[in-house]
């Protein structure tokens, strides 16, 4: 059984084992080497160029018929060596073999834990990991594993919790042959895990399939040859899964991954990611399920409800020292103290009278203990603040700072000036010379890569960032600061915390990492609580987000026929994270009332309807979900708006305004990103006065009048009460109409007076919110039929929302306007060229592009042409097959 290990202390120097030397009889205690989630120096490999032909041809006119519609995706074949041919044939032997032992009862299960040992020589070549830790090994080798039963594991942020679901993600694909979900957070770190795995897919065979925003197929293409990892946002993961229950493919799944497991206590989103693993666990007893996380308390809980075991370590690759400073004192984090602090040095800085008014926290100081030979992340409440620490730092620094690796951060400026067709934020053009930029969500995507990357270099050497870097992608630090213990004006809780401390320590490049939290006098006794609580318990969020969580979930399990009277619709609802702390809930209501209340809700706004169904004699009581209902759930339509969307879109069809993309926007503007915008009325009418006569109709149709507008901006009394929801949506159709026209976030965020990661954010949520009003209309209201074609298009073009021709480039994960561009502009116009580009060339035609990024573009591409090649074969294989009931044959 997978029992915790009393949480076991490891240091640093912690034993590995040799990952060429597996078996669980077998254990090998080697000298330790760089953390696999950290970043190490690539040892270089060049991919093979040529795209691997699948074993299940034959020639035929099939064959023919496949060939040309591979090269009209532009596909190019290349001639396959002996040496190469002899080096597959031998890997299919090894997958053969694992498939065998993994599948048995055996416990020494193949070469590399039932894997061929090319997957042992890519994490060498592409990662730098020669060993595994000890404790990697254990959990790999685990019984409950062996016997394909659900696992949570539990390790602290950096300990390699990554590496282990990965290679439980390669078994699944190549041995069991079976397809895996992976289910990440935020779209930023799905596009890092494309970019991380497709180098391992063009290598071993497998696909790897995105699916964020507004990406992805449903139901996904049902492979004939090759099997799919599918790398998912909790949103796009749940349409996933309820696609495959309903072509009964759920079964296809072997393996679903979760990574921030955590984050099932976190709002809609976590009663979202409930309902999708309560569904997969409901209806398929062969798909298993592996859950992680760093900050995991209630895990009795978890475990009743995913049926798992436990496997947790308290190890980390790189020792972390816990820091509290008050006044010039530091104090370090000593649970065994009695205020859980002890003294540990005082500040020895020399402040000027003038220092001490900008810097009464003494960041300067901690500052300058550790860049730019080391780097540093400071945490900050808000935004604002960012910049302010960022730019106060910068004014205080020595003039030798901006000699260091001077001429990369010159080119970092260059980029950014790119990016914003000439403009840069004045903050960073005044902190990147002394290596100091900040992050968060104000910036835009491509500003925001540009700045992780020149971290990740080491061109910066210090970040003042918001809290969603700590649960983003990975940016380690030496050291890392709490500006304050607080997120906005709400105090810290403990997993945030332990978030963004985990940030510090970099395995194979620090020996040690340390964390220091800036407090004031006042707010010590709730510091003292913060670092010697325990985590906070992971509660169910079906019930607080009420349309999002448990009317989707009722609308859903009727729909999709998982229970279709109210005792089954109960019996499911036992099932999940709410059945196992229903003692949690009020008095007043037990789970069966709830789940009767949900229920007839529905059937009152005409998302379900109940059948009377008369059998022998009795009548039986069965639910049934309406065509709306069934758009709804399929569309992942908030059920709050689900009735006004409907009621718009049926308005639209009266006189669907088409000179322009202007009436189909407002459809398709997020009704969520309504109750925050506020318009300013002398833009707001400016921008009215440039729409043509036909646009100027739309305004009239949605409700909001010329008139209105012009008194609101006169500031003159309005007796006329308006809908405001309609008012401030048209607002933010008019933001996202002049930023498909020209194309360039900078330019409307000064038009409109708002800040870039504002509008980054609103293109963001229009490309997903258009994709799911697409799915709302496909399949289940006819009615709609003439908005597929259109709100396809319009889905691309905010998706991208740059020139047609960059589209193609900008397909592949990790490719930004800049970066395709730079591609276009050299020659690469298409995914072909892309897939069959040399990485080295790349690298010397592409100005400030690295050897990895140049690898991972090539990788990107070639999964990407590999998927739509595959496609366009499995169109093939549909179109020849023999129909099985041919009249007139036996």
């Amino acid at each position: 059984m997978c029992q915790p290990s009393a949480g076991s202390e490891m240091s640093a120097g912690t034993k590995k084992v040799d990952a060429s030397k597996c078996s669980s009889s077998d254990k090998i205690r080697s000298a330790s080497s760089p953390c696999p989630d950290s970043e190490h120096k690539n040892r270089s490999t060049e991919f093979s160029s040529d795209l691997k032909s699948d074993s299940c041809k034959n020639t035929s006119l099939k064959d023919h018929l496949k060939n040309a519609l591979t090269e009209n995706a532009k596909a190019q074949t290349v001639k396959v060596s002996k040496t190469k041919q002899l080096k597959e044939a031998i890997l299919s032997e090894e997958i053969c073999v694992a498939r065998k032992a993994i599948g048995s009862s055996s416990v020494d299960i193949g070469p590399f834990y039932g894997l061929p040992s090319k997957v042992k020589d890519l994490l060498r070549q592409l990662r730098g990991i020669e060993t595994l830790y000890e404790w990697q090994h254990d959990c790999l080798t685990l019984e409950c594993l062996q016997q394909r039963k659900n696992l949570i594991y539990s390790l602290p942020t950096s300990g390699g919790k990554t590496l282990v679901a990965e290679i439980l993600i390669l078994q699944e694909l190549l041995c069991m042959q079976k397809d895996v979900l992976m289910i990440l957070p935020y779209v930023a770190i799905v596009q890092e895990k494309i970019w991380g795995l497709s180098s391992f897919g063009i290598e071993l065979g497998f696909l790897v399939e995105e699916y964020a925003g507004s990406k992805g197929r449903f139901p996904p293409i049902k492979r004939r040859c090759k099997k799919s990892l599918y790398i998912a946002t909790i949103e796009k993961g749940h349409m996933l899964v309820n696609s495959l229950i309903e072509t009964d493919r759920i079964g296809d799944l072997g393996l679903v991954v979760v990574d921030e497991l955590h984050m099932l206590g976190e709002g809609s989103r976590g009663a979202t990611l409930e309902m999708t693993l309560a569904k997969i666990l409901y209806t398929s007893k062969s798909t298993h399920i592996v859950g992680m996380s760093a900050t995991l308390n209630n895990v009795g809980d978890l475990q009743k409800f995913l049926r798992a075991e436990y496997y947790t370590k308290n190890f980390r690759p790189v020792e972390l020292k816990e820091y509290v400073k008050i006044r010039d004192i530091i104090y370090e984090v000593d649970s065994k103290a009695e205020n859980g602090f002890t003294f540990s040095r005082l500040l020895n800085f020399k402040y000027s009278s003038n220092l001490k008014k900008a810097d009464p926290d003494h960041i300067v100081a901690l500052v300058t203990e550790v860049i730019p030979k080391y780097s540093c992340l400071i945490f900050c409440p808000t935004k604002k603040n960012c910049e302010n620490v960022a730019s106060m730092v910068c004014k205080h620094l020595n003039k030798e700072f901006r000699s260091h690796r001077e001429k990369e951060k010159q080119d970092l400026i260059k980029d950014l000036k790119n990016i914003g067709n000439g403009s840069i934020c004045p903050v960073l053009k005044q902190t990147i010379p002394f290596g100091v930029a900040y992050h968060h969500s104000g910036l835009t995507n491509e500003e925001r890569k540009s700045i992780e990357e020149a971290y990740s270099r080491g061109v910066l050497c210090l970040l003042a960032c918001t809290a969603t870097l700590a649960a983003g992608v990975n940016l380690p630090a030496r050291r890392v600061i709490l500006r304050a213990p607080y997120v906005a004006s709400d105090f810290l809780k403990k997993n945030q915390y332990k978030q963004m401390i985990g940030r510090a320590g970099r395995a194979g490049i620090d020996n040690a990492g340390e964390s220091i939290l800036i407090a004031q006098e006042k707010d010590k006794h709730l510091v003292q609580d913060l670092v010697t609580s325990p985590l906070e318990n992971c509660y169910s969020n079906l019930l607080p987000e009420f349309t999002k969580g448990m009317q989707n979930l009722l609308l859903s399990l009727v729909g999709l026929k998982i229970a279709v009277t109210q005792e089954e619709v109960y019996d499911f609802l036992c099932h999940t994270l709410l059945g196992v702390q229903q003692q949690l809930l009020s008095k007043e209501k037990s789970l069966s009332e709830l789940v009767k209340d949900g229920l007839e809700s529905l059937i009152e706004k005409g998302l379900l309807r109940v059948k009377i169904m008369e059998k022998d004699q009795n009548s039986e009581i069965t639910l049934a979900i309406t065509r709306l209902g069934k758009a709804a759930y399929k569309g992942s339509i908030d059920l709050s708006y689900c009735n006004l969307l409907y009621k718009e879109l049926k308005k639209g069809l009266e006189g669907l305004v088409l000179e322009s993309s202007l009436h189909l926007l407002y459809l398709a503007t997020p009704y969520d990103m309504v109750p925050n915008c506020s318009p300013d009325w002398m833009i707001y009418l400016r921008q009215f006065n440039q729409l043509s006569a036909a646009e100027q109709t739309v305004a009239d149709m949605v409700g909001v009048p010329e008139s209105f507008i012009a008194k609101k901006a006169s500031g003159q009394a309005i007796r006329k009460s308006m809908d405001s929801a309609s008012v401030n949506r048209l607002y933010l159709t008019f933001i996202l109409y002049t930023l498909l026209k020209e194309t360039n976030i900078w330019s409307v965020s000064e038009k409109f007076n708002l800040s870039r990661g504002y509008v980054q954010n609103l293109l963001n949520s229009a490309a997903s919110f258009a994709s799911c009003v697409l799915h709302f209309c496909e399949q289940e209201l006819e009615e709609f039929w003439v908005y597929k074609a259109l709100l396809t298009e319009l889905t691309k073009h905010l998706t991208y929302c740059v020139k047609t021709e960059l589209i193609p480039l900008m397909e592949v994960a990790g490719v930004l306007e800049a970066r395709a561009n730079q591609l276009y502009n050299a020659g690469y116009k298409t995914l072909a060229h892309l897939a069959n580009a040399n990485p080295e060339t790349l690298v010397k035609t592409i100005e400030h592009l690295s050897r990895r990024q140049a690898k991972q573009i090539v990788s990107s591409a070639k999964m990407l042409l590999t998927e739509k090649a595959e496609a366009l074969q499995e169109e093939v294989e549909l179109l020849l097959k023999v129909p099985t009931d041919i009249p007139g044959t036996s």
